[in-house]
């Protein structure tokens, strides 16, 4: 990967972009595509178009996610230990002593989800980390300086946790799904340009906002530019590693390729002809149903 690649993925997963506040990985993703589109628009709700070879008849979209699963400050007790709910499908179970952000109108401010060490636990009925049990500890005294420090009902949460890389072959972030995807649109965008390859349509890349909490600015995106064909990513599983079964899960890897999913809202056409472009080109993909 060339280096101005990885830094802008780097920079785009490291961005902090919940579900319903974007803006920051947006403003990072719009300033790389800018020198590869035509022109963009930013839509009311956050979702980011570049277009290229604009004005003709055909239409053509392909589309990534831009936000990521997160929290919302829900309850602070008098003792100023936060309760949260989930913004999209966040997880319970792994946020247990996970170091977390919280963003208020005073900035960032540093916390943790605390859990009892594992000697003070009952040890015939361990507990199960659960929205009723987890809390989030700011180091505040009370409520009224949870309060000081701009932490309300309502304030987002999110993961502190920054991309790395494994064996030097594979990357690791907090919001892979879907900032991958939208750095394999954007990175379509620069080799569109650098090859000077010329349309015959016109090409939306869509990065939207609020697919965590059911598709919502895909939806509205979609419905103002009414595209012909659109080619939407996202993220799969790697079903190699433990605890997941192929049989109902299916057989996708990491290094494998991307893999191409068949379903009823799936054009046929357009699913054989990206299969037909792989093999053609010998390039390696997955099946996924």
């Amino acid at each position: 990967m060339r280096k101005e690649s990885k830094k802008f993925l780097r920079d785009y997963l490291n961005a902090n972009s919940p579900t319903g506040f974007e803006t920051a990985g947006q403003k990072i993703w719009l300033e790389y595509m800018k020198q590869y589109i035509d022109e963009y628009e930013v839509d009311v709700y956050g979702s980011v178009v570049g277009v290229i070879n604009p004005g003709q008849k055909y239409k053509v979209v392909i589309e990534a996610h831009a936000d990521e699963i997160a929290w919302f400050v829900n309850y602070i007790d008098d003792k100023g230990y936060i309760y949260v709910i989930r913004n999209g499908g966040s997880d319970h179970q792994i946020a247990p002593s996970m170091r977390v952000h919280l963003h208020t109108p005073k900035g960032k401010v540093d916390g943790i989800f605390g859990w009892p060490a594992i000697h003070v636990r009952n040890k015939d009925r361990e507990p199960s980390p659960s929205l009723a049990n987890l809390t989030i500890d700011v180091g505040a005294a009370d409520k009224k300086e949870v309060l000081a420090m701009g932490i309300d009902v309502g304030t987002v949460v999110t993961f502190d946790a920054e991309m790395m890389e494994l064996n030097k072959k594979y990357v690791v972030a907090r919001a892979i799904d879907n900032r991958g995807g939208g750095f394999m649109i954007a990175e379509v965008a620069r080799l569109l340009k650098e090859n000077k390859i010329k349309l015959p349509y016109t090409l939306y890349v869509v990065n939207a906002v609020q697919e965590e909490i059911g598709l919502r600015g895909a939806e509205m995106i979609s419905r103002r530019l009414k595209p012909d064909v659109a080619i939407v990513t996202d993220v799969t599983h790697d079903t190699h590693s433990p605890m997941y079964d192929k049989k109902t899960q299916g057989d996708t890897k990491c290094g494998g390729g991307p893999a191409v999913t068949t379903g009823p809202a799936v054009q046929n056409n357009l699913l054989k002809m990206i299969i037909d472009v792989a093999n053609e080109n010998k390039i390696a993909i997955q099946r996924q149903a």
